[in-house]
């Protein structure tokens, strides 16, 4: 018999981990198929869909296999992770969202566009056209004004980052950011040699005279800017905020790198630095955070009057994206598999926002309505040794002075932990480990919020 076990975890949670345990308990033995989909939602009187998902998870833990045409097949029960097993909350990815069936489907299609590219698939270095047609329709739902030909393709948001920074390396050798900022950019920053000034932010991000007084006594002409979920402090920034930079920024000559890779979780306002400033902003996003990191499809739209420099640099970094790649991502788009998986993916984040609001005893949240991390603010020594003991129990958390700008140093006023919430399979490797982290506080450790 199978029986739907009760808790919190998601439905379809609940029904892979019955399944699990009728394979485990020998109800369901190796090499035995499993009944059709629609059997068991009839069984366990759930949705077609949530048996799918299941069995999606059951495949990646390597407990049932499918075979084309024949049907899926008990592998065997479960083996046990080791009590020592990593849970890795420093990699801002998001969880699984799209179902496996949907995934080859896309690729199956995707292979056979691919075959039938010209030139094998050396096309055009930013994309070939009908992809680019794809993905700027996807971006007009941000909503942005874009057509195809402003959309440059590229491998992931940080390949992104990497060609704005280096293209605005002529014009600039800083680049001003809040002091805390997303380790990806300092690294392109560095590579670039590029130095990252530091600015002073409050809950909206950059205060624009600090910005303003940092362009003018740093010779500086670039701002890099995460404006939704800012990565890793958390906040949004409002509409009249970034006008003001804007408005800064115009005065001063500098340009925009607009990173809006968490731009769906956006609560405050539909206007990005893009939309404000056009001929100013660079900006970037990719499919990463909101179908899955597989594809690695990033989307730059830098000003019109440097799109062919930036062309130029992508050609000689690697002639452009991998054509098999970006068809998958287009076909997931035109599969409309993004809709249901920005649906799952936004409920799934105010659940686990929720999760560890109520285990952290956090008082305050700059988006409490959904993000895929949040911020514990402390003292740098605070921040390290959180880190530390929090590895010793074998929970990852992001190194504290990657995403300081300048490195961590004691009295720095922009230092703490970030948790990523997203990246666990299911909520509850995700509850041991905020309670693992909750622990310390309880243990009459420093404070961790």
């Amino acid at each position: 018999m199978l029986h739907l076990p009760q808790g919190d975890l998601l439905l379809h949670e609940r029904v892979a981990e019955a399944l699990a345990g009728a394979v485990a308990e020998g109800t369901l033995k190796p090499g035995e198929r499993l009944p059709p989909h629609r059997e068991l939602a009839k069984r366990f009187g759930v949705a077609i869909g949530t048996i799918t998902r299941a069995v999606d998870a059951l495949s990646r833990r390597g407990i049932v296999r499918g075979e084309v045409g024949r049907g899926t097949f008990v592998q065997g029960p479960a083996v046990p992770p080791p009590t020592s097993a990593v849970i890795d909350l420093s990699v801002n990815a998001p969880p699984p969202l799209v179902p496996l069936e949907t995934l080859r489907a896309a690729a199956d299609l995707a292979v056979r566009r691919a075959a039938a590219m010209p030139n094998g698939g050396y096309v055009d270095v930013t994309g070939a056209p009908e992809q680019r047609a794809v993905l700027a329709d996807w971006l007009r739902r941000r909503p942005l004004d874009v057509e195809p030909d402003d959309v440059v393709l590229c491998v992931g948001a940080q390949q992104g980052i990497s060609l704005a920074f280096a293209d605005l390396r002529r014009l600039s050798a800083t680049i001003a950011t809040e002091r805390a900022t997303f380790s990806g950019a300092i690294a392109a920053a560095k590579a670039h040699g590029i130095t990252m000034l530091p600015v002073d932010h409050d809950a909206e991000g950059m205060i624009p005279d600090a910005l303003d007084r940092v362009l003018r006594e740093g010779d500086c002409r670039a701002v890099y800017a995460t404006p939704v979920c800012q990565n890793p402090l958390g906040f949004e920034t409002g509409a009249a905020r970034r006008a003001e930079i804007v408005a800064v920024c115009r005065a001063r000559g500098a340009m925009i790198v607009e990173d809006d890779i968490y731009g769906l979780y956006a609560a405050k306002t539909d206007a990005t630095y893009r939309s404000l400033a056009p001929e100013i902003t660079y900006y970037l996003t990719s499919l990463s955070k909101v179908l899955t990191p597989l594809v690695r499809v990033g989307m730059l739209v830098p000003p019109a009057a440097r799109r062919p420099a930036v062309a130029e640099r992508l050609r000689a970094d690697l002639w452009g994206a991998p054509p098999l790649a970006l068809t998958v991502g287009c076909a997931l788009i035109e599969m409309g598999a993004d809709v249901p998986a920005l649906d799952l993916l936004r409920r799934e984040a105010k659940a686990r926002l929720d999760l560890a609001v109520g285990i952290l005893g956090l008082r305050s949240l700059p988006m409490p309505d959904g993000a895929p991390h949040v911020w514990l603010p402390m003292p740098p020594l605070a921040a390290e040794r959180l880190a530390r003991r929090a590895g010793e129990q074998g929970v990852r958390l992001t190194p504290p002075d990657s995403v300081i700008v300048g490195g961590l140093v004691e009295g720095s006023p922009a230092s703490g932990v970030r948790l990523c919430l997203l990246a666990t399979e299911g909520r509850a490797p995700l509850e041991r480990a905020l309670r693992i982290l909750a622990g310390f506080a309880s243990a009459g450790a420093e404070a961790i919020v």
